[in-house]
């Protein structure tokens, strides 16, 4: 079994280690092969926006719709399964659902979808539910922006926005270094680290137009941080909040990873969400 690391761009790990091992249960990260099929299952469905692609994602199983569905984006490389400990202690009355985004895992298509907004329209069958139901979507650190468009783009469906240790070009020390040797380790990186790398190099260009996004976003913010994220600063978080009229919220002693580190955090900043919405 590969081991599997909970990062964002520890490229030059995979790249230059490429071990395979077989860690003691108690220090590997839990995924859903860790929990039984009525806590989370893995299922397909075919993307919006008329992409012919076949996303892979992670659902909590409901008998019933649930009257808020938590939908996440994730960060880069985008691993459902990372998720794995969030969706496991998501409240009975809440329904989930992680997608491993285009390009990714078990995702369509192999190449890599570099266009935030054509991920964006893809990921927006996730909005999808029954009558009555709303969503609070979560953008995961690459996944931010991509939730912020589809946030602007179904006002009638997603009542409330989580943007979880999100990325908007601002890079912190350890970011800017692993992109470095990742870049230099190219050649040799397994595909889904080389679609990665290839979403940061094509973001920037795209973010004048996510920002200007956000500010047309009428349901409640909430940004949540880690104090202790050195992939984004804790000041580019506070920035965006406040350029979003977002409320800010810090996971103490949390790290970029917040889905391992910090699942109560997770959990509450989308509770606050939904509380702000049904408060409105």
């Amino acid at each position: 079994m590969v081991r599997i690391l909970p990062s964002v761009l520890l490229v030059a790990l995979a790249a230059a280690c490429a071990v395979r091992a077989e860690p003691e249960a108690s220090n590997r990260f839990p995924t859903s092969r860790d929990f039984g099929a009525d806590v989370m299952t893995r299922i397909a469905f075919d993307a919006g926006g008329e992409h012919p692609w076949r996303i892979s994602a992670l659902q909590t199983p409901r008998a019933t719709p649930a009257p808020w569905k938590i939908v996440v984006v994730t960060g880069t490389p985008s691993w459902s399964e990372f998720w794995a400990p969030v969706l496991a202690k998501v409240s009975p009355a809440r329904e989930m659902i992680v997608a491993d985004r285009p390009g990714f895992a078990q995702s369509e298509p192999v190449r890599a979808v570099t266009d935030v907004a054509a991920q964006a329209d893809a990921l927006a069958a996730m909005l999808e539910g029954p009558p009555g139901q709303k969503v609070v979507l979560v953008g995961q650190s690459y996944g931010g922006p991509i939730a912020t468009l589809m946030a602007a783009r179904h006002p009638d469906k997603v009542k409330a926005l989580v943007l979880m240790s999100a990325y908007y070009g601002d890079r912190g020390p350890t970011i800017r270094r692993l992109d470095a040797l990742g870049s230099m380790l190219r050649p040799a990186l397994p595909r889904d680290m080389q679609n990665a790398l290839a979403e940061i190099k094509g973001q920037a260009r795209q973010l004048p137009s996510v920002r200007a996004a956000l500010k047309e976003i009428e349901a409640p913010i909430v940004v949540l941080h880690g104090d202790r994220d050195d992939f984004i600063l804790p000041a580019a978080a506070e920035k965006l909040a406040a350029d979003a009229g977002a409320q800010y919220l810090v996971a103490r002693g949390g790290d970029h990873f917040l889905n391992a580190c910090c699942v109560d955090d997770v959990l509450g900043a989308v509770e606050r969400a939904i509380a702000e919405a049904e408060a409105r």
